[in-house]
């Protein structure tokens, strides 16, 4: 019964109406990447610049000054579920970057009970059968600086495949768009997310769901929907680098991140939710740096009925020598009640260090 129970849990997204707009679809590709990144809260929208922009904000690829590449990997969900993530940029001029990255989030090795019992009721362990539920995200990125001094955009196309055993499976299709801006050492970064929508198609093997649907008695369960669509998300930041007897800096940043929905952000309405986050990175000599952020203030309504706020702290730290940049970040992913942190850990190679 827990495995049916999972794969309704993987449905759920297609259990609602035909393409109308989903507060949590492809939420997969908000999870966020690049340890130091995480380390700061993910407030890094304004001043991303290397390979991992085309994650955070494409407008900073074209800061790059040779091929880079980025892998990464993280535990969720008391190691449940595995998240990867492979990235690779380059310059095409001084004017011009591409880059192209790959994000799989998955859960492997789940239990397909749903044979366990035939049809005389004898239990057959040898019909247990083994799925993986993964996500896919493919990411082409394009930066150019434009006419205007100091100005850079960037545009992502995404290719989304998401995958239930052989249950169901999906395509879908989105656009970003990212612009940033640098003045007096200040820096300015807007990320617009499925900025035309993210269109999900998906294909459900009718026989696989009946074994669902047949596994029950009396919790028969509708054939779902097969579309559905990715709302907008916007993310604007500033920042700025502070420098401190040649040897320290401290590059700060506070974001504001939109959704358009009413959820339990600390600012939300009928048509707009917004969320703060605020991170800092102390560096020395530009070799190592300590990392710190907050973000992801919700209000949370209790047993009782009153409302408390919770937030999800980060700190990380990174070390860069000769090219190699290694980070870490200590995340909560869920409330401070709950304890669901996770170790991310982070490498970027900048290649011009084989040349």
């Amino acid at each position: 019964m827990q495995t049916i129970k999972l794969i309704f849990l993987f449905l759920t997204p297609l259990l609602l109406k035909a393409q109308t707009g989903r507060k949590y679809s492809n939420e997969f590709m908000n999870i966020g990447v690049d340890a130091s990144a995480l380390g700061m809260g993910n407030a890094v929208v304004a001043s991303s610049n290397d390979v991992n922009s085309s994650y955070w904000n494409p407008a900073g690829l074209v800061q790059i000054e040779d091929s880079q590449i980025a892998v990464m990997h993280s535990s969720y969900f008391a190691n449940i579920a595995n998240y990867n993530y492979l990235a690779f940029a380059m310059p095409i001029d001084d004017k011009t970057a591409i880059g192209i990255s790959l994000i799989r989030f998955g859960v492997d090795d789940i239990l397909d009970t749903t044979k366990l019992i035939d049809q005389q009721g004898i239990v057959n362990y040898d019909r247990i059968n083994l799925f993986s539920a993964a996500d896919y995200g493919l990411t082409f990125s394009f930066s150019r600086k434009l006419p205007i001094q100091n100005f850079n955009y960037g545009i992502n196309a995404k290719v989304i495949r998401r995958i239930i055993g052989d249950f169901a499976t999906s395509w879908g299709f989105g656009f970003d768009l990212g612009i940033q801006f640098e003045s007096n050492e200040w820096k300015f970064g807007l990320m617009a997310k499925d900025i035309t929508t993210t269109f999900n198609a998906w294909a459900i093997d009718k026989e696989r769901l009946e074994d669902i649907q047949n596994a029950i008695p009396g919790e028969n369960q509708e054939a779902p929907e097969t579309t559905e669509i990715t709302l907008p998300k916007l993310q604007l930041g500033v920042s700025k680098l502070f420098t401190f007897s040649y040897d320290y800096t401290l590059k700060t940043e506070v974001d504001l991140i939109a959704r358009f929905e009413q959820n339990n952000d600390i600012l939300t309405t009928s048509f707009l939710s917004i969320n703060p986050a605020v991170g800092f990175e102390l560096g020395y000599t530009n070799l190592v740096f300590l990392r710190g952020g907050v973000g992801n203030f919700q209000n949370e309504l209790q047993i009782d009925n009153s409302e408390s706020l919770t937030f999800q702290p980060n700190f990380g730290v990174g070390f860069k020598y000769n090219g190699i940049h290694l980070d870490y970040a200590f995340t909560d992913i869920g409330d401070q009640s709950t304890a669901l942190y996770s170790n991310v850990f982070s490498l970027k190679i900048d290649l011009s260090i084989f040349r």
